[in-house]
């Protein structure tokens, strides 16, 4: 990562990320449900992510780092690892500069979603899972390649870009009193974390977390990142480690996290399916599930919450609803 992009991100910076992608990020609606109001026992603002580009919020954080780049460095293109939302993200903002972007996927991953990378016009580079093997793998891209890396979720342009998605929300319901936001490696949480530190303070962030991945409860608990863990959780987009920006930020802005099973998170997704007819994925209806499994937190309020993306493996859904 270069030095400009090595300082942790702040308000001024998800300002300037909102300009720079504004051309080419969708502007997602703020959506409600009086029947799903009734049922958590307060009032729910659903930022819709999943009706972003490639179907989450990931497009808005790739598409900041791929134009604050100058130009030589684009020449180059860029390079990450995903297992899938962050990779078709950036292969399709690598696309709207037209330069060139790798991405290194590990084994296991959703197929949908890699054939998604590969429909944006990545060059797939597979790996054994684990975000060890994953780190190494693009490292050795990077060498061959000289293309900038953006990490999906530690580099402080793509933390900024995800910011954007508060800041809109906010603008669309500014008396929030919780802002409810999925967490795995903590590129939206932390993005969110400054957005609404400064446009609405006295509300609580709430990160919603799966029981099988719960690293960030861990480590805000301990006061220390915990990355010793194997995640095991159908949220295959919260399976990746705290980084450590994202860290830092969620410490400095007092984040709580609610840890909720997967039978939850798919009770919550079949809720979002049935009540408000939008198709979203486990990693999303996570933050649904937060809310249901605290009421007391929530009773009475005012309470955005971020679905974060829409990406389903429709062939896995029969085994996925049989788990609950």
């Amino acid at each position: 990562m270069n030095d400009s992009a090595s300082v942790l991100p702040d308000f001024d910076a998800v300002l300037a990320a909102a300009a720079r992608i504004a051309p080419h990020a969708h502007v997602t609606p703020v959506l409600r449900s009086r029947s799903l109001d009734a049922l958590a026992g307060c009032e729910l603002h659903f930022k819709a992510e999943h009706l972003q580009r490639v179907g989450a919020f990931k497009f808005r954080g790739a598409c900041n780092a791929v134009w604050a780049l100058d130009d030589e460095a684009a020449a180059r293109g860029v390079v990450t690892h995903s297992s899938g939302n962050h990779g078709a993200a950036l292969a399709l903002a690598a696309r709207t500069r037209g330069i060139a972007c790798h991405v290194v996927v590990p084994e296991g991953a959703v197929a949908a979603k890699l054939a998604a990378i590969e429909a944006y016009g990545a060059v797939l580079h597979r790996c054994a899972p684990g975000i060890a093997a994953r780190e190494a793998a693009c490292a050795r891209v990077q060498a061959q390649t000289g293309a900038a890396l953006v990490h999906p979720y530690a580099d402080p342009r793509v933390i900024a870009g995800q910011g954007t998605a508060a800041l809109e929300l906010f603008a669309h319901a500014p008396e929030l009193d919780a802002l409810v936001v999925p967490v795995g490696g903590g590129g939206l949480a932390a993005g969110c974390a400054i957005a609404a530190a400064a446009l609405a303070p006295r509300a609580r962030l709430v990160l919603a977390e799966p029981a099988g991945a719960a690293e960030t409860a861990a480590s805000l608990r301990r006061g220390e990142r915990v990355t010793e863990f194997v995640p095991d959780t159908i949220c295959d987009g919260l399976r990746g480690t705290l980084g450590e920006p994202n860290f830092a930020l969620l410490r400095r802005h007092a984040a709580e996290v609610i840890v909720v099973d997967d039978a939850a998170t798919v009770a919550a997704m079949r809720l979002l399916w049935q009540r408000t007819k939008q198709l979203v994925e486990p990693s999303s209806a996570v933050a649904l599930a937060a809310v249901l499994a605290a009421p007391q937190r929530f009773a009475g309020r005012r309470v955005g919450v971020v679905l974060s993306g829409g990406n389903v493996d429709l062939d896995a859904l029969p085994a996925l609803f049989a788990r609950r």
